[in-house]
């Protein structure tokens, strides 16, 4: 036996009384089957209603598929009573109400000042969208159909609910008639301006949607998705996005008009900054590598560097690109380089003509700080530790150097 769906003709209703004509459950949880309801179940890209049954949580409606009965999941707990009560919450109801109702102002809004018709609809609690069959949609399309859109809120239109058989609807002008598998068609009449066939909740008139914003365009194969909010939600965007304004403004100086052009300008300036800063730093490494390999030890032919970095001095890109600069632009040469602080990070690296064993040198040498991380190859080899003073990196290298010693002879 299948629930009457009450919300089909009453959005506005949150409390009523009903029985439960069936109970099921399903992996350990609860639901029931009402002789009639105004629970909404998530369908037609409109999620479900939520509220009580006498004191118990709603927390999801479905529809059965094999009889479309609609199922009310319980949160804790079951039903022993078959009289219930049902209570809806109101606040995601008409929130649901607001962009659904939307949803079809826009739709109709964009078909007739674009030709774009929306093949695809989805609610959610965080965001609304629709999908149009056009990709090539100017921005001044954009925003007629956006104005439109307002237009019609605001002159709060009727919308009206009628049923109709499936022969009927053909010479209806319905923006959109989905396929019939028995009974009638439910239509949704906003007063001369848009009519479809549609399952959800919709306000009584297209005033109570309040405004429609359109928030976000993006491309997706060969659909438009348009993100938009309506009433509350639009609320919500434009207090967000005027706080930041605001602040940008107080920050920066400048009117809000002139915020787009005051943002470029720094972006230009950052970006120039941070070649100088790059072009800066490249010469600052040439200058610390030459100066390491002119205060070198040479060993006959090998040059070998032995070198601690505080972390203020160098960061862990820097060190590789230091040892790497050093080593290949001069022959026989090893670097045995670290870098203390709260982490403590070691670079072994040799020219390829040098001799030595850069991952084992590693090994000794992360023993010294208490660590077995890091690896590597006979020529490079790298490893980070815990917190260690210079003292403790020069210690752990200088061991390293002792064994290198060794391969050298």
């Amino acid at each position: 036996m299948k629930s009457q769906r009450l919300y089909y003709t009453d959005s506005y209703t949150t409390r009523f009384k009903a029985n439960i004509i069936e109970r099921v459950e399903a992996n350990g949880r609860h639901a029931v089957i009402l002789d009639q309801t105004y629970f909404y179940p998530t369908s037609g890209g409109q999620p479900h209603d939520t509220g009580r049954l006498n004191d118990t949580a709603v927390t999801n409606v479905t529809i059965r598929e094999e009889d479309g009965a609609i199922l009310h999941w319980l949160g804790k707990g079951e039903i022993w009573f078959d009289a219930v009560v049902g209570i809806i919450d109101w606040t995601r109801r008409f929130d649901h109400m607001q962009q659904h109702t939307g949803q079809h102002i826009l739709s109709q809004a964009f078909l007739q000042t674009a030709e774009a018709e929306t093949i695809g609809f989805h609610l959610s609690d965080n965001s609304v969208t629709i999908d149009l069959n056009s990709l090539d949609l100017q921005s001044e399309q954009i925003e007629q159909a956006e104005f439109l859109a307002n237009q019609v809120i605001w002159q709060n239109r009727l919308i009206k609910v009628r049923w109709v058989t499936a022969e009927q609807a053909q010479k209806l002008p319905l923006r959109k008639i989905p396929p019939v598998r028995e009974g009638k068609l439910r239509l949704i009449e906003i007063d001369k301006f848009d009519l479809t066939a549609c399952g959800g909740t919709h306000t009584a008139a297209t005033g109570s949607v309040g405004l429609i914003k359109i928030i976000k365009l993006e491309r997706r194969r060969d659909k438009l998705r348009v993100e938009f909010a309506c009433g509350q939600r639009a609320l919500q965007d434009y207090r967000l996005k005027n706080s930041i304004v605001n602040n940008l403004t107080a920050q920066l100086t400048t009117g809000a008009p002139e915020i787009l052009t005051t943002v470029t300008k720094m972006q230009v300036e950052a970006k120039e900054n941070r070649r100088l800063i790059k072009r800066q730093q490249s010469a600052l490494l040439k200058m610390q590598a030459q100066e390491l390999w002119d205060t070198a030890v040479k060993q006959g032919s090998i040059t070998l560097i032995n070198h601690v970095f505080r972390d203020d001095e160098l960061d862990l890109g820097q060190l590789r690109a230091l040892s790497n600069q050093i080593t290949r632009q001069n022959s026989q040469t090893i670097t045995l380089l670290g870098i203390a602080g709260k982490k403590s990070f070691l670079m072994f690296n040799r020219s390829s003509d040098a001799p030595g064993e850069m991952n084992q040198l590693l090994k000794v040498a992360m023993q010294v700080l208490g660590s077995d991380a890091g690896g590597g190859s006979a020529m490079t080899a790298q490893g980070g530790g815990p917190a260690a003073d210079t003292d403790k990196v020069k210690q752990a290298i200088d061991r390293a150097e002792k064994v290198l010693q060794g391969q050298i002879r």
